[in-house]
């Protein structure tokens, strides 16, 4: 059944069904466009538009045909253009004449943008979650490891020292932040659009507000046009798990370094990793890596829409129904890449022995160096270059500074005494760094007191 067929006196050419047909990719959208049904004709009852009878006769039927798809006795069929067509041919043939009824007062227009603003509201709220599960993980690794000494690194050269529980804590703001971009984005969708129409509204007697309380949103959308042609709320999701994915696929590149005979910081866990079909020797990182590759699937979503809608004028046009299937994807995959590296990061083994030994063999402790002649009152500038020549030395003799005796010290620079060796120990190093945001573990222990309260108090990531 055609909802629009009256003014055409040709059938449709089966290419253009095929190509025009949105059933396929939005049927996933059944729950929610039967939810608004019910919402928009029990406003039409109360608004005495259709009858109690009808409004009753109407609900029934799409009780049922929701019971019937969730239960399989139901199925999806070809013919039908979308899903609004779909339930509403259904619900006719089910309770006849009533069913006719429903679509008073609205379009297929305003009903699309009800059921994706919808979709998008309750698979926002999943992700949320899903982000927020990610975050108690990486608590624990934060807590589990305060004097976890590794090395921090800048241009991927090894810098200074820093600890595990800092470096994981990184990501547990990054994480925080997509938080309150989806918890943002959400109150900005949440407005009704069902009543726009077409794009002009209506003649009927509509109570938009009631619609949109019935429906959970905080009102109606102000302006009809508007409320047709606005896809910004899918536009700002599909950014947000863009940003989100680019942190999993940074935590991931980091992850498979980590991963490597050079670096070995840690051990994954057999269940998310896999091997070679020839050699024998290899555990591969493939869930890190897929993760990885899949970002750029998700901003290939992102960038498919803003491309669509770039040159569309007012209002509705049907190029917007390329909303969907890059939408639909991209929750999929973001979804599945938070499950699958939520459990891999839960499950790696942090190899604490190969992750100070690297911060000592690094010269980390090198600015600690060139600080302890500061504090003995040599010039920043001369202990830059005193240190530097240290450096050189160990780098000849392929050992660490700690390793220098105390007369090759002496030799650059008398300054130098025995409390050389505890000042430039990792411990020392990473200790002294009490400042907010920084590693010491007074530090952590006070941004790890924060992170939990943000967890637990309900926050959605915004300060």
């Amino acid at each position: 059944m055609k909802l629009w067929g009256g003014r055409f006196t040709k059938e449709e050419n089966t290419a253009v069904h095929e190509f025009n047909e949105s059933l396929s990719f939005d049927r996933r959208l059944y729950r929610q466009d039967i939810e608004g049904s019910i919402a928009h004709v029990r406003m039409l009852s109360k608004q005495g538009i259709v009858s109690e009878a009808d409004r009753d006769a109407i609900i029934a039927g799409l009780e049922g045909i929701l019971k019937d798809i969730e239960d399989g006795r139901l199925e999806f069929t070809k013919e039908h253009e979308d899903i609004h067509s779909f339930v509403e041919a259904h619900l006719t043939e089910r309770i006849g004449e009533a069913g006719k009824r429903l679509h008073t007062g609205r379009s297929r227009n305003d009903q699309v943008a009800l059921d994706m603003k919808l979709y998008c509201r309750e698979r926002t709220d999943e992700l949320a979650g899903l982000v927020k599960d990610l975050q108690r993980v990486l608590l624990g690794i934060m807590e589990e490891h305060l004097t976890t000494y590794m090395p921090g690194f800048t241009h991927l050269q090894k810098a200074q020292p820093v600890t595990l529980a800092h470096h994981v804590g990184a990501y547990f703001e990054m994480f925080e932040r997509d938080r309150g971009r989806l918890s943002d984005l959400r109150k900005r969708m949440n407005l009704c659009p069902l009543g726009a129409g077409a794009l002009a509204g209506t003649t009927y007697p509509l109570d938009r507000e009631y619609t949109a309380g019935l429906l959970g949103f905080d009102g109606p959308t102000y302006n009809s046009m508007d409320s047709v042609s606005d896809r910004d709320y899918l536009i700002e999701l599909l950014g947000a798990l863009a940003i989100i994915a680019m942190h999993l696929s940074r935590f991931c590149e980091e992850i498979i370094l980590w991963n490597s005979n050079e670096y070995r910081f840690v051990e994954l866990d057999d269940a998310y990793s896999t091997g070679s079909s020839i050699m024998p020797q290899k555990k591969n990182p493939d869930i890190a890596e897929l993760v990885r590759g899949k970002t750029g699937r998700v901003y290939g979503a992102l960038m498919s829409l803003l491309t669509t809608m770039k040159g569309i004028p007012l209002a509705y046009n049907k190029d917007m129904q390329e909303d969907k299937e890059a939408a639909f994807d991209a929750i999929d995959t973001v979804k599945g890449c938070l499950k699958l590296f939520t459990g891999m990061i839960s499950t790696v083994t942090f190899r604490k022995d190969a992750m100070a030994a690297s911060a000592k063999n690094g010269f980390t402790n090198a600015t600690d160096a060139a600080d302890y002649l500061v504090n003995k009152g040599v010039p920043f500038r001369d202990a830059h270059g005193i240190v530097g020549q240290l450096v050189l030395r160990c780098i000849d003799r392929g050992i660490a500074l700690d390793e220098l005796s105390l007369e090759e010290y002496k030799a650059v620079s008398p300054v130098f005494e025995e409390d050389i060796y505890d000042a430039i120990s990792l411990k020392t190093c990473v200790e002294k760094r009490t400042v907010t945001g920084a590693p010491g573990p007074a530090a952590m222990e006070r941004a790890i007191r924060a992170c939990r309260e943000r967890l637990e108090d309900g926050s959605d990531g915004q300060r």
